[in-house]
């Protein structure tokens, strides 16, 4: 069955939050000295990296949510949001998480194919303008590549990291099929069948 490409980015959206559930489940065992300790990746540690992803998912689903509304782009936002490292607790970091997969998820429920081309500017020295299917590219591809980060410094860690690649195949569907009820969703919801 073909599906619109506005359907394709919804269902990046849950993987997006379901990989975020799954990860968020391991980071969530960790003791603070473990998740603020320094580890070798982009980033200094398990926290900053996980304070990177959210503060860039509020800097790009404010956009998003911005353009959708017809207002201006806060030119403050990228700054304060890439300068601070605002949670220090994993509870916190998962619950923010949570509430911005939400919002990312909310958002592309909206969308029609239609509508991708609209153009998005962000604020950051210069605006910058990209469609609405490049910025979610965008920000997917951003999520995938430091999520893969954090898992890779689990690693390092006494909590072993989760498997985050079980979303799309229809064959391994009762491979997350725990995190399914966790979040309250059905293959049905998020497949259409």
């Amino acid at each position: 069955m073909n599906q619109p490409l506005s359907h394709h980015l919804l269902t990046m959206a849950y993987q997006n939050a379901w990989a975020n559930h799954r990860l968020a489940k391991a980071w969530i065992q960790l003791i603070p000295e473990d998740l603020a300790a320094p580890r070798v990746s982009f980033f200094p540690s398990i926290r900053a990296t996980l304070n990177h992803i959210l503060t860039c998912d509020w800097f790009y689903v404010d956009a998003l949510e911005r353009e959708l509304r017809g207002d201006e782009p806060r030119p403050d936002c990228f700054v304060f949001f890439s300068e601070n490292e605002p949670f220090i607790s994993a509870c916190d970091l998962k619950r923010e998480q949570a509430h911005v997969d939400r919002r990312l998820i909310a958002y592309c429920e909206q969308l029609r194919d239609a509508d991708l081309s609209k153009v998005v500017t962000i604020a950051r020295d210069k605006p910058q303008h990209d469609s609405r299917l490049r910025l979610l590219s965008h920000l997917f591809e951003h999520q995938i590549h430091h999520r893969g980060q954090v898992h890779a410094m689990l690693s390092g860690t006494p909590v072993k990291p989760p498997q985050l690649d079980e979303f799309f195949c229809a064959g391994e569907s009762h491979l997350r099929a725990e995190d399914f009820v966790e979040l309250g969703w059905t293959e049905a919801l998020i497949w259409g069948h």
